[in-house]
């Protein structure tokens, strides 16, 4: 090549680096055919470069298609633009044609950008795929390629696969560190991702830059380890980029969701000139802490600027986390992202599907999830959550499985809220179904999702692998220990519940409200009295709480069910609040326990007062009454209730057998095997009448003869789900139900009877806790 040629050559690359316009390149291509370069692939290949950067991905093809013979650099460059310029299939499909139609070997780059476009194509078998060939190729240790690797399976929420990727580079640069930390984050692992960058900083101190810190900062933020990101903070501050924007971004972020928002205010202060995404979190600072006025403040002197916002700065105003009292302003935003068109986003919509469901707005979520163009999984997690959270449980269950259908890839997030719907439903085959679904996807290692199974199998009924589960988690949280112990409140194990709060307050493990009010209601089932006096004292004194109206009902249930009304009374006019309805409510249904007509009535009184819409109150009055046998006060409160129109909620019980649900209401005779049932009953109660059997008719209908009665507690739902499950079930199997409401005595004393002729073991879940009748024997002892 002349000097000439060599001098001209080098000035058109100079100007395509300097080019700032498409015009620009097409001005400069010709001058490349003028003079006779239009072969000369190194120019051509920087040009093919700069049109990727200005999205010209078309042009950028014909340029391609022109080079007779176009090498493996000019090859990555065209497969990496469409990579890069949303055009994932025609990158894989360039990929595809290298290796079948040319004598090009792909290297790492081209494994990488084919990976990227797999990517962004969500198609997570052709990324499989393609790791695979580039293992065969050699190219396994390679931190460019295990980097976008890594990026890959993150997205795809395959964490397992992403950590195996990056255990296996052995040498690993700041980039790939950085993505397993960001990756990790963005799949709600964020113990593991604190740990990916306690390893950076242990292993390449001297790599740690603002992208590490600003990467890891969220991490920190959402499990508001405030003291850990101040020691960052500090970091930040020694190696020089504390003032970094991003790092002081996330720094406003982290005191934001640590309550700390004064020191929020202060950061954000320190920001010369806030770009959106500063002002995105200080805007999400303010939701988060429920200034919501500020909120919006900061929101319209974005817009009053002449910033164009974008969906991140709307997503921050929405008030997820105070969104009670503010339908008006969340009908607002949400009319406003459908005049800019950011509602398409779906992270907006996700947002305002969150709050909509959380204001019990659960028909507009729906309608704003069915009218999304294309749901993300974020938007799926919202609206499950949604179903879950509103008790709407069976339609969270069906929309995890039109999920499933969609074949869109569950995160933790999804299986948390699924496992929490199991719970709700006691639907204990699903949820192991589900389980199976942790283990394929190796979600074991996430605290939430642990914790989430934990919880389920304890109110699924099986305590003992709820137990198994917690004790082979190798770091639990606060909630991880709580569930474990209100799931051995539930099975009334207080021993074993007290036993572990103890073990949780030895471990460091800061109790919270929820884990003393665990504990108490652990030993109100299970006549632990001086025990929970005990925990109560210590909350207050030694550990600083301020009791809520749950802990003092708690403490009230303890002293009633053990008989001891009057001291529950004195707790009572003792307390420095005035007791609300939960307090009284569990007076009364101790006086109901021990038939205290007096004290029943004091109580009654106080809950009418309060809230004289709850009908329940009005039935277990009129059940005392009944009780004692005195029938026109029985029927003078029932009359109430009818002047009222108030509905008492039916009883139901449910069973699974199999996986097929079965719901009994009393009486019911809707069944198939409606015969087979009815004619099981009659035969267990000739057997359990030889064995001493008696029906308890105290509280039935006090106008019906002594003969009926005994037929109205006789068909209650429960028996018809045991009867149905002895002959549906194989013999000597467990059988489980689960009631709306709280068992009743017949229904109790008669499933003791059933257990110890049928030698069967049968679980009770009512509407208080687990029951486990065996050899006929309750677990409650009676004391429920």
């Amino acid at each position: 090549m002349s000097v000439r040629i060599l001098g001209t050559r080098n000035l058109l690359v100079s100007l395509l680096k300097g080019a700032k316009a498409l015009t620009q390149l097409t001005q400069i291509h010709a001058q490349i055919i003028v003079n006779g370069l239009q072969n000369d692939l190194s120019t051509l290949t920087k040009l093919a470069h700069k049109l990727s950067d200005f999205d010209a991905m078309c042009y950028a093809r014909d340029l391609f298609f022109s080079v007779p013979k176009p090498d493996l650099f000019l090859f990555n460059v065209i497969i990496r633009g469409f990579s890069s310029n949303n055009m994932p299939q025609s990158s894989i499909l360039l990929f595809t044609h290298l290796r079948k139609s040319t004598v090009f070997k792909p290297d790492k780059f081209t494994y990488s950008f084919a990976v990227s476009a797999a990517s962004s194509w969500f198609d997570h078998g052709l990324g499989v795929l393609l790791h695979g060939q580039a293992i065969v190729d050699g190219y396994e240790s390679d931190m460019f390629l295990g980097s976008t690797l890594v990026d890959m399976y993150c997205r795809f929420s395959l964490v397992e696969s992403a950590r195996k990727v990056f255990d296996r580079i052995p040498v690993k640069d700041p980039v790939l560190y950085n993505t397993m930390i960001s990756g990790l984050m963005k799949n709600s692992f964020f113990e593991d991702s604190i740990w990916a960058f306690c390893e950076m900083f242990k292993n390449c101190r001297n790599w740690l830059d603002s992208t590490s810190v600003s990467s890891v900062l969220p991490a920190v933020a959402e499990l508001q380890e405030l003291r850990l990101g101040m020691e960052i903070q500090c970091l930040g501050l020694k190696l020089g980029f504390h003032d970094h924007v991003y790092v002081l971004t996330g720094l406003v972020s982290l005191y934001s969701k640590c309550g700390e928002i004064k020191k929020a205010k202060l950061l954000f202060r320190e920001i010369n000139r806030p770009d959106l995404i500063c002002c995105n979190a200080m805007i999400s600072g303010y939701s988060c802490n429920g200034e919501t006025e500020s909120s919006v403040m900061l929101f319209k002197k974005l817009l009053a600027s002449g910033e164009k916002v974008k969906s991140s700065s709307i997503v921050g105003l929405i008030p997820v986390s105070f969104p009670f009292g503010h339908l008006r302003l969340t009908d607002s935003i949400h009319s406003f992202s459908v005049k800019t068109g950011i509602v398409s986003n779906s992270s907006v919509s996700s947002a305002l599907t969150t709050v909509y469901s959380r204001l019990n707005e659960i028909e507009t979520a729906r309608k704003l999830f069915n009218e999304s163009s294309e749901n993300s999984l974020a938007s799926w997690n919202a609206m499950i959550a949604g179903y879950t959270q509103n008790g709407l449980t069976e339609q969270a269950i069906s929309l995890f499985q039109e999920m499933q259908m969609s074949n869109v890839i569950p995160n933790p997030v999804t299986i948390t809220s699924i496992l929490s719907a199991c719970a709700q439903l006691g639907a204990l085959s699903m949820g192991k179904w589900v389980h199976g679904l942790v283990r394929n996807r190796k979600f074991e290692s996430n605290i939430f999702v642990s914790t989430a199974l934990i919880d389920m199998y304890a109110k699924c009924g099986s305590i003992v692998e709820s137990r198994q589960l917690f004790d082979l988690m190798p770091e639990k949280n606060e909630v991880t220990w709580n569930a474990m112990i209100s799931g051995y409140g539930l099975h009334g194990r207080g021993q074993e519940a007290i036993k572990l709060f103890s073990e949780m307050i030895n471990s460091g493990i800061r109790p919270t409200g929820v884990t003393f009010l665990s504990t108490l209601y652990a030993c109100s089932h299970a006549g632990l009295v001086r025990e929970g006096n005990e925990i109560f004292q210590s909350m207050v004194h030694d550990h600083g709480f301020k009791p809520l109206a749950e802990h003092y009902a708690c403490m009230v249930d303890i002293l009633g069910r053990a008989g001891q009304l009057e001291k529950a009374l004195e707790f009572i006019k003792g307390l420095p609040v005035d007791p609300g309805p939960p307090v009284w409510g569990a007076l009364l249904g101790a006086c109901m326990i021990h038939k205290d007509t007096n004290l029943a009535r004091v109580a009654s009184e106080k809950l009418f007062e309060l809230h004289p819409e709850n009908v329940g109150y009005y039935v277990l009055l009129s059940n005392i009454y009944s009780a004692e046998k005195n029938y026109p006060q029985a029927a003078s409160i029932r009359q109430v209730v009818k002047k009222r129109k108030l509905a008492k909620t039916p009883g139901c019980t449910l069973i699974e057998v199999g996986e097929t649900p079965h719901v009994f209401t009393s009486g019911d005779r809707s069944h198939p095997q409606t015969n087979a049932i009815y004619a099981k009953l009659e035969e267990l109660f000739g057997k359990m009448r030889d064995a001493g059997f008696q029906s308890e008719t105290v509280t039935a209908l006090h106008d019906v003869e002594e003969e009926e009665k005994e037929l109205m507690v006789n068909l209650h739902s429960e028996k018809l789900a045991i009867a149905f499950g002895l002959i549906a079930t194989e013999s000597g199997s467990e059988i489980r139900i689960i009631k709306n409401l709280r068992v009743c005595l017949d229904c109790h004393t008669a499933t003791k009877f059933i257990s110890k002729i049928t030698g069967r073991v049968i679980v009770v879940k009512d509407a208080n806790r687990f029951h486990h009748f065996k050899d006929g024997v309750c677990s409650c002892g009676d004391y429920w």
